[in-house]
């Protein structure tokens, strides 16, 4: 049989084969097959298949039929199987689509059809599909900060349907805010800003839920409030924050997602000390500034997109250290500079007498300092 004469059969003459022992296998990927498929048909995405068929198909002799959504796929798989040694092989023209139109056999959804339209493309990626959906439908992060970097951070976590966010901040809307903190809006100046974030998260996607917490961190309860999370996202802007958010997550065990900006500069990391080549943020900085030394806050400018793209950075390394996919910033200090539209990466060692990670350290009691602004 050559490539181009693999037979392409109609649906009914597919299920009828497939009622006399002929296999039928449904090469679309996992979040597709989760909306309902052929019943009876095996399950194994293209990609999977032909980089083994033999486990799937172990006798090349065999009857095989594929199906995939409209049929190109299938024909495209046919025809590498045929080039592996597969000598009866055939195609459903129409594919699903047509077999479910012909009123023959589909298995039951197992996932709701919202789901599954919502989600559709991180479904189609290998790297993230219905596992990995999942895996994101029940992580807890927590975002520290519903300002520059926590807007967008915040918006693309909710879209990608992470299944619970805590937003903390004790701030309310200011006029001046507008400028690069896209969650809020004009008419949101003066309210706080937990309850204008949760509007727009919800109103986002209904689906994740949002749990806000009108609070500043400190040393009372800053473990109370972030224990329990798979991440951490820091978007504060001073230093006692920085420093106890840091502090918290080091005796967690959690991974901190740091993120600075200042006028046209930026710099991401991923501060986690139990990971491989990991360290923590007092690796780098053991001791905050004193306060007369630290950037006032007021006075302070910054490019309006430059935290939507440090923000949204945050949220990359966030979703890939809860689907464990890719390499994180773990050990790394990626600075951008939005003006030469360059990036820098600088490797960073963990301090083995860092006084808080260091080699021997004991957990130290947390400590409120002076709120200083913070700044890379």
């Amino acid at each position: 049989m050559s490539a181009a004469a693999i037979i392409e059969l109609t649906p009914c003459e597919a299920h009828e084969r497939q009622r006399s022992g002929a296999l039928l296998v449904d090469v679309r990927d996992d979040g597709e097959r989760a909306a309902g498929m052929a019943e009876a048909a095996l399950g194994v995405s293209r990609a999977r298949l032909e980089n083994d068929p033999a486990a799937w198909l172990p006798d090349p002799a065999a009857a095989i039929m594929l199906i995939c959504a409209a049929g190109m796929r299938s024909m495209q798989c046919a025809k590498v199987l045929h080039g592996r040694g597969y000598t009866h092989l055939y195609s459903v023209s129409g594919g699903t689509k047509a077999w479910q139109a012909a009123g023959l056999p589909m298995t039951e959804p197992t996932a709701d059809l919202d789901f599954l339209e919502r989600y559709s493309r991180h479904l189609r990626l290998s790297e993230i599909g219905l596992e990995g959906q999942r895996k994101l439908a029940a992580a807890r992060v927590a975002l520290i900060g519903a300002g520059g970097l926590g807007s967008p951070a915040a918006l693309y976590l909710a879209a990608a349907g992470i299944g619970r966010l805590t937003v903390i901040d004790d701030d309310v809307v200011d006029r001046s805010n507008l400028q690069r903190q896209v969650l809020h809006r004009d008419a949101d100046v003066g309210t706080l800003k937990v309850e204008s974030a949760g509007r727009t998260l919800r109103a986002l996607n209904p689906h994740v839920v949002i749990e806000l917490q009108r609070t500043r961190l400190l040393a009372a309860n800053v473990e109370r409030l972030l224990g329990g999370h798979d991440v951490v996202i820091d978007g504060s802007d001073n230093f006692s924050t920085r420093y106890l958010v840091n502090d918290a997550c080091v005796r967690l065990g959690v991974p901190m997602v740091y993120g600075a900006v200042q006028g046209f500069d930026g710099q991401v990391s991923v501060f986690w000390p139990t990971h491989e080549g990991g360290s923590c943020y007092r690796c780098l900085f053991p001791e905050p500034p004193a306060p007369e030394f630290a950037p006032n806050c007021s006075e302070a400018g910054v490019l309006g997109v430059l935290p939507g793209v440090i923000g949204l950075l945050q949220a990359t390394e966030a979703i890939k250290l809860i689907l464990d996919i890719g390499e994180s910033l773990s050990g790394t200090l990626l600075q951008f500079d939005a003006l030469g539209m360059q990036f820098n990466r600088l490797r960073l060692a963990r301090d083995p007498h860092c006084p808080r990670c260091g080699a021997g350290v004991t957990a130290a009691d947390y400590v409120d300092l002076p709120a200083a602004c913070a700044a890379h």
